[in-house]
């Protein structure tokens, strides 16, 4: 009786684990990602402040490490849920840096005393914080957190 509950237990976890299994965050492609969720612009840091000024948007950096497990799921989860992308693609340029191994990551650490991953930043043309949160968000806190950086920018 003892090795049917516990062959049962088994084959449940494993089924668990495999439905619920996020992709890797650095292993995903930009279309995958994007489809439904938030498209990140893509080109150099420079080219980012650029357009922030041009459409008058702010900038939502995700500041992760490829380590960072919360990272990933935020990745595979929130940045790609469909309410999130249309909230975010409307009203922010938003970008993703590694901190540790993009160009730009080093000077941005030390800039905005980066402390833990993940960091999401909300940040002005001018380089300027606008907002920052820590941690790992659910797509109605991320949304929410977007719609106060959207009211006091007004």
């Amino acid at each position: 009786m003892k090795k049917i509950i516990a062959m049962t237990l088994l084959a449940l976890a494993g089924l668990n684990l495999q439905a619920g299994s996020p992709k890797p965050y650095f292993h995903t492609t930009e279309s995958e990602a994007t489809e439904t969720g938030i498209k990140f612009f893509e080109g150099t840091w420079t080219e980012v402040l650029a357009k922030a000024a041009e459409d008058k948007k702010i900038i939502f950096l995700d500041a992760y490490a490829s380590w960072c497990g919360p990272c990933k799921r935020m990745a595979a989860y929130t940045f790609t849920d469909e309410k999130v992308g249309t909230y975010f693609n409307e009203h922010f340029i938003s970008y993703k840096m590694d901190m540790e191994k993009h160009a730009e990551g080093p000077r941005l650490s030390q800039k905005y005393s980066l402390t833990a991953y993940p960091t999401l930043y909300f940040i002005n043309s001018d380089e300027s914080i606008a907002h920052q949160t820590l941690g790992y968000h659910e797509p109605a806190k991320l949304i929410a957190v977007g719609e106060t950086v959207v009211a006091s920018s007004k």
